[in-house]
């Protein structure tokens, strides 16, 4: 079994809690704290689950909504089992077959 970690992100549900429901209504609060951010970062940022994050940006969001970084990202790990090869199905045998001959290119 391989395990494969995973994470939550839950910017939106605590927007919702602060009364924030717009993406819009969040980058005045990161101005404040010297994040300049495009409208469509922020939509980013607030809608999808980010694969990487300043910590500037993460520490402003929790000075924003006075919360921890856990309260921001909910970690789990999922068991992946893991796939193992059969021999036979796929296997080529090079003996039994021949080998390839080489090509010879000849002009017109």
């Amino acid at each position: 079994m391989k395990r494969q970690p995973l994470y939550d992100w839950k910017l939106r549900e605590i927007m919702a809690q602060h009364q924030m429901f717009k993406t819009t209504d969040l980058t005045p609060h990161l101005v404040e704290r010297g994040i300049d951010m495009s409208a469509s970062q922020v939509h980013r940022l607030v809608t999808a689950r980010p694969e990487r994050l300043s910590l500037l940006v993460l520490s402003a969001l929790c000075d924003i909504f006075n919360c921890e970084p856990g309260d921001l990202v909910e970690v789990s790990v999922a068991e992946v089992a893991t796939k193992r090869r059969r021999a036979g199905s796929n296997v080529v045998d090079l003996a039994s077959t021949g080998r390839p001959r080489r090509a010879k290119v000849t002009g017109d």
